[in-house]
């Protein structure tokens, strides 16, 4: 039997997170994310997303509802990663969540792409990065990808942003 392969075609459509208030996780998704609410339902779950897709974030409440932040160890999401489309799009994002006081729980230079770290209100973890473009992966002597975790110039990242906003 021949193993199956998804397309190289296949994307991540969109994340379902369970949270403890709606409202709360809302304008996180929003203020923080820049996510658009492209629809709501009641109290109990909303769809948020950019570009105009149906939704990228889905929140419930529906198993979770004043449910504790997750604080330890446990099954689960790891983190859900958000790809932006340019390092400079990645820069603005983390001027924003200066702005709006996020504090990273990391930032790293993986050679294939560059990620900022934190957690939502629940403590699901988030990811923001922007890929290297694929010539550029590093890679060994047999091809083989190198990922790496080095220290992200944070600096630098929100430089680059502010000059990109000032240019026509």
């Amino acid at each position: 039997m021949t193993q199956y392969k998804a397309p190289a075609g296949m994307s991540v459509g969109h994340v379902h997170l369970k949270v403890s208030d709606l409202n709360r996780s809302i304008e996180f998704y929003r203020d923080v994310l820049g996510l658009t609410v492209t629809q709501k339902m009641g109290d109990d779950a909303a769809f948020l997303s950019a570009g105009g897709y149906h939704h990228h974030i889905g929140l419930n409440t529906w198993e979770s509802r004043g449910a504790a932040p997750n604080t330890g160890p446990a099954p689960g999401l790891y983190h859900l990663a958000l790809l932006f489309p340019a390092r400079h799009d990645l820069g603005r994002a983390l001027l924003n969540l200066d702005a709006q006081k996020i504090i990273l729980d990391g930032a790293a230079d993986h050679g294939v792409s560059q990620a900022l770290y934190f957690n939502d209100p629940d403590g699901n973890g988030i990811e923001l990065c922007w890929d290297r473009p694929r010539a550029e992966w590093p890679r060994d002597t047999e091809g083989k990808l190198r990922l790496a975790s080095k220290r992200l110039n944070l600096n630098a990242l929100r430089q680059e942003a502010r000059l990109e906003q000032v240019e026509p």
